[in-house]
């Protein structure tokens, strides 16, 4: 191939030693030949000798190449022929066709792809710092369901915050760095702390805050300091604390520093310094008098008992400005229909609803003034209520006189009452509420007639009265009108819904007339407004028994027992309901016996339960209880006696049953049992002198009974005896017939103490005592109509 590339004159060593074409002299007498040969007229064709650039050269490597192309640039440039592209010498992968010249050889390697443009390093930290923003704001709505959860968050805003510093002060934006939201950081990270109770950590965070002098209000949090070190008990600290951020605030923000104050005067007062904390309510009730710092002023000076402080803060309290509109702005029109839509409107709106709640908070602290006052001053009530009369509260006067009458009544002074009442009714404000006590007074002294005219004359003061439609209703119920009752009662909830009353007693008078689907629903309505309340849930179990939905009912008493577990009428309720499992209602029987153990009727079911499992000596010591109930009753030791016969203590058994003879001769039951022991004994002459004394005894009977048949009204009076004494065995009459078993009877029965079992006239069947009222209440009182007055 270099055979090809010789020229004619070819020697191995020529141009050994020659300048190199790129040699700045050997390129000046090219240039300068070519100026030569173009000034004799010529027209010479330059050709343009491509260069590379930057590339490596080394001295004689190509030596032979270079100076024959050098030889063939210039016979062509002087020759003044026409150039021709250069065939001979050509690189491997190029063609013919005339191309650009590139230095890096790009001009055919297509377009470069397109580079990926580098975020600054300032967009980052703006989409950090949106970021952080956006986990504080996260932290308010997590806080209202998941206040662990919100306290991770704050955490996480914290921690990315930090690491937000540490980069701009690597890229050099120290300058530019968002103070608000540092300080927006760590205050959230101190409130999700407070929330969930880690004081002493947002403590931590709070001083970290206030020492941070970049933070121009920070001094405000010490606020938030001082209310953390209340709560921690450090009541020193919290008062130091409050002095320091009122110090800061400024005396434009006026309302701010009479919180603080306020929060001063409070604490002054948990700590005993009453005379400091009058300071700070007076410094409050001088520059903007509200009705929170004027009652906590009254109470101040009432535990210091200064009498003369104590009326001028209750004259400043009724110096307060409401600030609210008159009622009858809100009242409508009837000429106008607009007008009236727009009152419609506005009557419950925000601002309504607003201005209720600040009469509410005026008059509460009013009557609890009143209440403060009346207790240490002398004549304090009346000084009160004349008072009231002359300032812009006279409205409360007529209620403060209510609550006086009210007051005779809870200190059983029933004169005072009646006629401070009596009284009212010349008022109309308060006409309604005292007829509606005087008809309940006349009605607990049994004078159904004059409540009946006290509620009427109620209902006529105000025929929205609620509670004068219940004592209507109340007094129809005594007279035995039920059906007038019961429209008495609806009408008081078409007036009041909310009147739990009312309710209560329309579901005793379904009970009462038998409609017991009317009165599960009334009972049931009224357990869903107000609860678990025992009434309440005693009547829908009791229902529930009676209309046959036996599972129903034990479910219903064994919530009951859940509010009153030690009410022993309950527990034998739920112990008849389970019939089938003896063992679980004799647990029942069992916690009732022991809960009230004077309960006959406990007693003789346990005592049947120890005879059924062969155990009569257990049964002795519960008859021993009823025999000490009941001293008049042969029934009980005889009842002893037996159970000893059975366990086999036949001598004890005997000498039982002739201390029953001693004390009741003419028991026929006890000479019986006795004939039986002496001819078990073997004691035929005993059994002998036994046996007449029955066959007299038993003559002496038939000869009064043919007496007492003989006389006049006697019929009527042997029934109404028997019927006594059924009625003093009924509960364990109606068990033994459940149970099979006989009841036991005794002729003498002169002497029987009334049952401690309850006895419900609303009821279809006889049902225990409720938990709400007391064994005693319910024997000496068992009208349930007593019940329906409201109090």
């Amino acid at each position: 191939m270099l055979s090809s590339m010789r020229m004619d004159d070819d020697d191995l060593y020529s141009g050994y030693g020659a300048s190199s074409p790129y040699d700045p002299q050997y390129q000046d007498e090219i240039l300068h030949r070519m100026i030569t040969g173009s000034g004799q007229g010529q027209k010479q064709q330059a050709i343009v000798m491509p260069m590379r650039l930057g590339t490596g050269y080394r001295e004689g490597s190509s030596l032979l190449l270079k100076s024959s192309l050098a030889s063939r640039k210039l016979t062509t440039a002087s020759s003044g022929t026409a150039a021709r592209p250069m065939t001979a010498v050509r690189g491997a992968g190029y063609t013919s066709g005339k191309k650009e010249f590139h230095p890096f050889n790009q001009a055919t390697a297509g377009p470069s792809p397109a580079t990926k443009e580098e975020v600054s390093a300032e967009e980052k930290l703006k989409k950090m710092e949106t970021k952080i923003l956006h986990l504080v704001e996260s932290c308010f709505e997590i806080q209202k369901t998941d206040r662990r959860l919100a306290l991770e968050k704050a955490k996480e805003a914290s921690s990315k915050e930090r690491t937000l510093a540490r980069m701009q002060e690597q890229t050099g934006f120290t300058e530019n760095r968002n103070v608000d939201l540092t300080f927006s950081v760590l205050f959230n990270l101190a409130q999700q702390y407070e929330s969930c109770g880690l004081l002493q950590e947002a403590l931590n965070v709070y001083q970290a805050i206030t020492k941070n002098r970049l933070f121009s209000n920070a001094s405000r949090l010490k606020i938030n300091m001082g209310n953390i070190h209340a709560k921690l008990g450090q009541y020193q600290r919290a008062v130091k604390l409050y002095r320091m951020a009122l110090d800061q605030v400024p005396s434009a923000h006026k309302d701010l520093r009479l919180k603080i104050m306020h929060n001063i005067g409070l604490l002054f007062v948990k700590m005993g310094q009453y005379q400091d904390a009058c300071m700070s309510f007076e410094f409050i009730m001088q520059e903007k008098p509200n009705f929170k710092a004027g009652l906590h002023m009254v109470i101040c000076y009432m535990v210091v008992k200064d009498i003369e402080k104590l009326r001028r803060s209750f004259r400043l309290l009724l110096e307060v400005n409401l600030d609210i509109d008159d009622e009858e702005k809100y009242a409508a029109s009837h000429d106008e229909i607009g007008s009236n839509l727009y009152l419609e409107a506005i009557r419950n709106d925000e601002l309504r609803k607003t201005e209720r709640e600040m009469q509410q908070e005026a008059e509460k602290s009013i009557l609890s003034a009143v209440k403060l006052v009346a207790r240490v001053a002398d004549d304090g009530f009346n000084w009160c209520i004349e008072t009231l009369k002359i300032s812009n509260y006279s409205n409360l006067a007529g209620e403060l006189e209510v609550n006086q009458a009210n007051l005779f009544l809870r200190q059983r002074d029933i004169p005072s009452a009646v006629a401070s009442f009596t009284a009212l009714t010349e008022s109309p404000k308060t006409a309604s509420a005292a007829a509606t006590n005087l008809s309940f007074i006349a009605y607990l002294q049994g004078d159904v007639a004059g409540a009946e005219e006290w509620a009427e004359k109620a209902r006529q003061a105000d025929s929205y009265n609620a509670d004068a439609f219940v004592n209507l209703g109340s007094c129809a119920f005594a007279h035995g009108e039920f059906d007038k009752a019961r429209s008495f009662f609806m009408c008081a909830l078409e007036n009041d819904p909310s009147c739990f009353c009312a309710l209560f007693n329309l579901g005793l008078t379904h009970k009462r007339q038998g409609s017991l689907e009317d009165a599960l629903e009334s009972f049931l309505k009224l357990h869903s407004i107000v609860g678990p309340e025992p009434q309440v849930l005693y009547h829908i179990a009791n229902l529930q028994e009676l209309l046959g939905d036996f599972e129903q009912a034990n479910e219903w008493y064994q919530q009951l027992l859940g509010y009153v577990p030690t009410d022993p009428g309950i527990l034998q309720k739920v112990g008849d309901l389970h019939v089938s499992d003896r063992q679980q209602a004799f647990q029942y029987y069992f916690d009732s016996s022991r809960f009230l153990p004077s309960s006959l009727s406990s007693i003789e079911w346990l005592g049947a339960y120890y005879a059924e499992m062969q155990v009569p000596e257990k049964a002795v010591q519960h008859y021993e209880r009823a025999a000490l109930a009941q001293p008049t009753e042969p029934r009980w030791p005889l009842l002893i006696a037996s159970c000893l016969r059975r366990s086999g203590n036949h001598q004890e058994a005997l000498r039982h049953y002739q201390a029953v003879l001693q004390k009741f001769p003419d028991n026929l039951e006890c000479l019986r049992f006795l004939i039986r022991i002496c001819t078990d004994l073997g004691m035929k002459t005993e059994s002998a002198e036994y046996a007449k004394a029955l066959k007299k005894a038993e003559k002496a009977r038939m000869v009064k009974e043919r007496i007492d048949s003989s006389r006049p009204g006697s019929r009527k009076s042997v029934g109404s005896s028997r019927g006594n004494s059924a009625a003093s065995l009924a509960g364990f009459g109606e068990y033994q017939n459940k149970m099979g078993m006989q009841p036991t009877t005794s002729s003498h029965n002169n002497n029987v103490l009334p049952d401690y079992s309850f006895s419900d006239k609303t009821a279809v069947g006889v049902r225990p005592q409720t938990s709400g009222r007391n064994i005693a209440d319910d024997i000496l009182d068992e009208d349930i109509e007593n019940d329906l007055m409201p109090v």
